[in-house]
């Protein structure tokens, strides 16, 4: 934002601190009027024809403008990512433990990557690691999404699933 002798067109359109309309009028003219006031000339909207100022203690102004920025990064939501690593060949009980860990991850609102970790031989398997992800997406389906389907990546399979309000 442009403020005071900074303010590069010659007519700009005033406007009170109240929003009250003080007319078109030449920049010195305006900005002689700011001072007056012990208040800054602020461009507001620099794109209109004649751009518009308002006379406002800029310092103020600034200083809310952040307070809002700040409320504003405070209410928004981070998500993590967490993450449950499987095998190929896991047993029924640890896939049960890691899918309780799974919907302990989404209902705190964190996304979950899912991944199925290959050893040597168990490569040439992937339909069995398939199997398990789509097990694990079945089993949690009530409270999850599938964000990302089961794809092989390097010696891993991976898929991520997402809580269900929140996409």
């Amino acid at each position: 934002m442009r403020i005071n002798e900074e303010i590069r067109a010659r007519e700009v359109r005033v406007t009170a601190e109240d929003g009250g309309q003080l007319g078109i009028m030449a920049v010195t003219e305006a900005v002689a009027l700011a001072y007056e006031k012990h208040l800054d000339l602020v461009e507001i909207a620099p794109t209109a024809k004649p751009p518009v100022c308002r006379i406002m203690d800029y310092g103020k102004y600034r200083y809310e403008q952040q307070k809002r920025d700040k409320e504003a990064r405070k209410r928004q939501k981070t998500f993590d990512v967490k993450e449950v690593k499987l095998r190929p060949g896991i047993e029924q009980h640890d896939f049960e433990v890691k899918s309780k860990n799974a919907i302990r991850f989404l209902q705190d609102g964190d996304k979950v990557k899912v991944t199925i970790m290959f050893r040597g031989r168990e490569l040439s398997h992937p339909e069995l690691g398939e199997v398990l992800l789509t097990k694990m997406a079945q089993n949690l389906q009530d409270i999850c999404v599938v964000e990302r389907a089961p794809k092989l990546e390097g010696k891993n399979m991976i898929m991520i699933i997402a809580p269900k309000n929140v996409k």
